[in-house]
């Protein structure tokens, strides 16, 4: 499979940061994460808080999100790795991606998990939803949900959403096609982009 870009979870630092260090040389796509700063280790400058694509005369804005570490992965295996509040991170994001850059599609790549039962207020991608606004798309992972099609959820300003997970593993494909018409608003007909 061809990948544009990806975003980082716990199971990235399995190995340590120095462990995901050592992969970047055979990576051929972007590391995307808005929330994770990696200033004081040897990750830095290999991750990016966003990418703009262009697909068709489309800008596709997309942006990482990751999991707080803190009590999941053990600190000596992410040393210096500074974890940032994912709804501030995401909130600039789509200030800069939506209104800054013009994007036409915001999209979001979190290793947040879908959603938690036993902790409702924790930050996963349905309650990223609700506190945000112009986010097209939540691509998600972490909690290995198989979702047999995307949640549509309301954000902050009531406008639909597609928060998406295919499990684990790479068991599942998903693949979700964007319709846009001539002024780049959703639509039934009109340009295809695939996600």
């Amino acid at each position: 499979m061809h990948y544009d870009a990806s975003t980082i979870g716990n199971h990235d630092f399995d190995n340590g940061v120095a462990g995901l260090y050592a992969q970047m040389p055979y990576t051929k796509f972007e590391f995307l994460s808005a929330n994770y700063d990696f200033k004081n280790t040897v990750m830095d400058g290999f991750v990016k808080p966003y990418k703009i694509f262009n697909k068709n005369g489309i800008k596709v804005g997309v942006f990482g999100l990751g999991i707080e570490l803190d009590g999941l992965v053990d600190k000596a295996m992410y040393k210096e790795t500074v974890y940032n509040n994912p709804v501030e991170a995401a909130q600039d994001m789509v200030r800069i991606l939506k209104k800054e850059q013009q994007c036409d599609l915001v999209i979001c790549l979190s290793h947040l998990g879908y959603k938690y039962k036993d902790e409702p207020n924790k930050i996963c991608d349905l309650k990223l939803v609700e506190l945000t606004q112009d986010i097209d798309l939540i691509i998600g992972g972490h909690t290995h949900t198989f979702l047999d099609k995307p949640t549509v959820a309301k954000n902050l300003v009531g406008k639909d959403v597609l928060v998406n997970q295919v499990g684990c593993y790479g068991i599942n494909l998903g693949r979700i096609d964007f319709y846009l018409d001539n002024n780049k608003q959703h639509a039934s007909k009109g340009t295809s982009i695939i996600v």
